[in-house]
C-alpha cells in the first residue's frame, strides 16, 4: 500500500467487557465492507478458534503469519513469549563478543521466560510491523525500521487491545522511553564519537560508549516508528463496556487518558445488552439498570464526540461465524481517515474526542495580560487532576494517567499564573516573565 496509510482501530475496555469479540466483529464488519484487514490478538488461541469456528486453536504454536478466516479478514495472534525469546536471542548474539570477554554462557531459547510488561512491547512491535515499511516516512519520527517480509498491505488494522489503564499506558510506552533515552543519552554528547577510534587505540580495548549510542540510536528508531504509528491520523480507540455503574466511571477516566495522551476515542460499544421486555422482574431489573447506565454513557458522549454502539446479549458466549456474524452486522465498521489538521503538541489530527478542538495558545495580553494554553480533557475531574510546571515542560496528571508535555515557545518565557477544569477543557493561564517580552505600546 504504497503512498498510504492504513486505518488503525485499537479495541480496549473494562476488563471481561467483551473486547476481543467485539474487535473481532469490528474486523469481520471492515472486511464485509470490502476493506482489507488484519486483526492482531493476544487472546488464548482457543477462544479465537472458538470465535472464527476454525478447526483447532489459532496460533496456538506461537506462529505469527496471518491466517485468513474470512474472506477479507486475516487473524494474527502476537505471542509476547516467542516474541521475547527470538529478540533476547538475537540480543545475545549481537553482544557474542562482550559474553566471551567476560566469560559467560548464553541461555538457551527454552531458558527463556518473557519478563511482565513483554505482552506491550510484541503488540507495540505487530502493529508497526502490520502497517508496513514504507507507511510512514522519515517525516513522522525519523527513519523506520523494516517490517517482517509478508506482512500487509492492509486498508484497516484492528488490534485487540488489554484493559484500558494497560492499553494507555502501552501507547504511551514509546513517546516516554524515547523522552527518557534523551534525558540519560543527550543526542548532542554524541558528537565526541569521531574520538572515540582514538581513544580506543590509546586504552588498547574496545570503548563501550560507542556501542551503546549505537544501541540507544537503533532503540529510538524503532520507537519513532512505533510513535508515528500511534499518533497517526488514522488510529483511533474503541472502547468496550458492560453498562453499569463501574462503566461510567471508567469511561470517565478512560476519555481522560486517551486525551491526555493525545488519542482518538472515535466509538463507544455498549456491550451485552439485556432485553428490556423480559416479563421476568429479576431480568427487567437487571435491564432498567443497564439503561439507566447507558443513558449516563450516551450523556458523557454528546453530539460530536464518540459515538455509541449498542450490542445485544446473545444469551451465550458468541461462538461460530454465524454469532460473530450477528454483532458485526450491528457494528459500524471504522470510517475514513480524517483529514483534519494534527495536534501541535501530539502530532495527532483531531477526530472522536479530540474534535474538542486542538491544543491551542490563545493570546490575551492585550486584555488580561496572560496567554491562555487549552487543553480539551474530556472526563477529567478537579479532584484527580494536578499540573506541575518542571523548566520548558509541564506534568500533567488525570486519575492514573500522566504526561510530560513540552511547552510551546511563547509559553517558555512565561509563569504559571493559575489552572481552570471546565467543561472537559484544562485552561491553564500563563504570565509573561518580566523583561523577557518586548513592551507592547
Amino acid at each position: 500500500m504504497e503512498g498510504t496509510r492504513a486505518r488503525t482501530v485499537l479495541v480496549t475496555g473494562v476488563g471481561g467487557g467483551g473486547r476481543t469479540t467485539v474487535a473481532a466483529a469490528t474486523a469481520l464488519a471492515a472486511a464485509r465492507s470490502g476493506r482489507r484487514t488484519l486483526l492482531l490478538s493476544a487472546e488464548d488461541p482457543a477462544l479465537l478458534g472458538a470465535l472464527f469456528g476454525t478447526d483447532g486453536p489459532i496460533g496456538a504454536d506461537g506462529a505469527e503469519a496471518p491466517r485468513e478466516v474470512a474472506p477479507g479478514l486475516l487473524l494474527s495472534r502476537v505471542d509476547s513469549g516467542a516474541d521475547f525469546r527470538a529478540r533476547a536471542v538475537a540480543l545475545q548474539e549481537r553482544a557474542r563478543s562482550a559474553l566471551d570477554l567476560l566469560g559467560a554462557e548464553p541461555l538457551d531459547d527454552d531458558e527463556l521466560a518473557e519478563p511482565p510488561g513483554a505482552e506491550a512491547f510484541a503488540m507495540l512491535r505487530a502493529l508497526r510491523a502490520a502497517h508496513g515499511p514504507d507507511a510512514y516516512g522519515p517525516d513522522a519520527h525519523g527513519p523506520v525500521a523494516e517490517a517482517p517480509a509478508g506482512e500487509g498491505p492492509y486498508d484497516l488494522v484492528v488490534a485487540d487491545m488489554p484493559p484500558v489503564g494497560r492499553t494507555v499506558r502501552t501507547l504511551a510506552l514509546p513517546e516516554h522511553t524515547r523522552r527518557w533515552l534523551r534525558r540519560l543519552l543527550p543526542p548532542e554528547r554524541q558528537a565526541a564519537r569521531a574520538l572515540r577510534p582514538v581513544l580506543a587505540q590509546l586504552a588498547g580495548v574496545p570503548m563501550p560508549a560507542r556501542s551503546l549510542y549505537e544501541a540507544a540510536e537503533r532503540l529510538d528508531r524503532e520507537l519513532a516508528a512505533v510513535q508515528a504509528v500511534v499518533e497517526s491520523p488514522g488510529t483511533t480507540v474503541r472502547l468496550v463496556l458492560e453498562p453499569g455503574p463501574a462503566a461510567v466511571r471508567a469511561l470517565r477516566a478512560a476519555r481522560a487518558g486517551l486525551a491526555l495522551h493525545g488519542l482518538a476515542l472515535d466509538a463507544v460499544v455498549a456491550n451485552r445488552l439485556l432485553p428490556t421486555a423480559s416479563p421476568d422482574p429479576w431480568l427487567a431489573g437487571l435491564a432498567s439498570r443497564q439503561q439507566g447506565a447507558l443513558k449516563e454513557l450516551l450523556g458523557d458522549c454528546p453530539a460530536g464526540s464518540a459515538a455509541v454502539c449498542e450490542l445485544p446479549h446473545l444469551g451465550r458466549e458468541p461462538q461460530g461465524p454465524a454469532d460473530l456474524g450477528e454483532l458485526a452486522e450491528r457494528i459500524p465498521p471504522p470510517g475514513p481517515t480524517s483529514g483534519a489538521p494534527s495536534d501541535p503538541v501530539s502530532g495527532a489530527a483531531p477526530s472522536g474526542d479530540r474534535a474538542a478542538g486542538p491544543w491551542t495558545v490563545e493570546d490575551r495580553l492585550a486584555d488580561e495580560g496572560v496567554l491562555l494554553w487549552r487543553l480539551p480533557l474530556p472526563g477529567a475531574v478537579r479532584e484527580t487532576l494536578s499540573l506541575v510546571r518542571r523548566g520548558d515542560e509541564v506534568v500533567v496528571t488525570t486519575g492514573p494517567f500522566r504526561r510530560v508535555l513540552p511547552l510551546p515557545a511563547a509559553l517558555r518565557r512565561c509563569s504559571v499564573a493559575g489552572a481552570r477544569l471546565a467543561d472537559g477543557e484544562l485552561t491553564v493561564r500563563f504570565e509573561p516573565e518580566p523583561g523577557s517580552w518586548p513592551a507592547r505600546d
